[in-house]
């Protein structure tokens, strides 16, 4: 899509990090924005301070519960018409060996990081193909191209998102779609606050983390913080939707590790212990 001014964006995971960052790239191309979050105030905050002028609507939604990403098409559809570039970007993170994460872990991790994106795809596309145009961005993760120790539910999810994305670009293909673009972005370390997820876990239970845990997440913390900024993730997400580039991986230093990774499998050889990707 090189032209984006007065088209539709929908950006899920909106009010904060990469979702936020996202919003305000597409705004600056005189993109509207449909924004969604599951935090209320938060929500409010970034679309009052998109910039001046942006025609914005703000919906609270929880994108691992069909229904409401349903509600948000329709209330994007609504507003404004249509949607042209679609992100599914809401996500959470957990940690832990595998064997200590509970079913309640599982559920709220792969509702919000696969079935989000699984939601969004379901939602979203018929509308994309329908009218011929139309790029969707699925956010996976660095996570989602390796293994690291100590993340495996979050792995899990990414990995997910990754092969549905690939899966996706190839049935639009196959269906003659060729208006319709895909792009998986898969980031390394970005400073956001996705380690602090939790806070929006009201309701579901969850146990008290380990003590190596907690040591893990205040060393994740560190990274991230220290990782690149999300206005040049989005930047990266931007070049991608109008190029119509497929992969976007931001930190171009952690390629080797994918590398790695492939050569191993073809090798019949065991999997090497990843560094920590977010």
């Amino acid at each position: 899509m090189d032209e984006l001014s007065g088209k539709v964006a929908v950006v899920t995971g909106g009010a904060s990090g990469i979702g936020l960052a996202l919003a305000h790239a597409f705004a600056a191309e005189g993109m509207k924005v449909v924004l969604a979050d599951i935090e209320v105030d938060a929500l409010d905050k970034a679309a009052a301070e998109l910039p001046e002028g942006t025609e914005v609507e703000a919906v609270v939604c929880d994108v691992s519960d069909a229904a409401q990403v349903d509600a948000l098409r329709d209330r994007t559809v609504e507003r404004f018409g249509t949607a042209h570039v679609v992100c599914n970007n809401a996500g959470v993170s957990s940690a832990g060996p595998i064997w200590l994460n509970t079913l309640e872990d599982w559920d709220w991790c792969l509702g919000v990081n696969l079935y989000g994106v699984i939601n969004g795809v379901r939602a979203f596309t018929p509308l994309l193909i329908e009218q011929g145009e139309g790029h969707i961005v699925n956010t996976a993760s660095m996570a989602g191209l390796t293994s690291a120790p100590g993340m495996g539910v979050y792995n899990v999810s990414k990995h997910g998102v990754v092969t549905l994305s690939e899966t996706l670009h190839a049935d639009l293909a196959l269906a003659g779609a060729t208006g319709v673009g895909v792009s998986v972005l898969c980031p390394g370390w970005v400073d956001t606050r996705i380690h602090e997820s939790h806070r929006n876990r009201a309701g579901r239970e969850e146990r008290e983390p380990t003590e190596q845990e907690r040591g893990m997440l205040e060393v994740v913390g560190a990274l991230l913080a220290a990782g690149l900024d999300p206005a040049d993730v989005a930047a990266q997400v931007l070049a991608a939707v109008q190029e119509r580039r497929f992969y976007v991986l931001t930190h171009p230093d952690w390629k080797p590790m994918v590398t790695n990774r492939v050569e191993r499998i073809v090798a019949g050889e065991e999997p090497m212990i990843a560094g920590l990707p977010a």
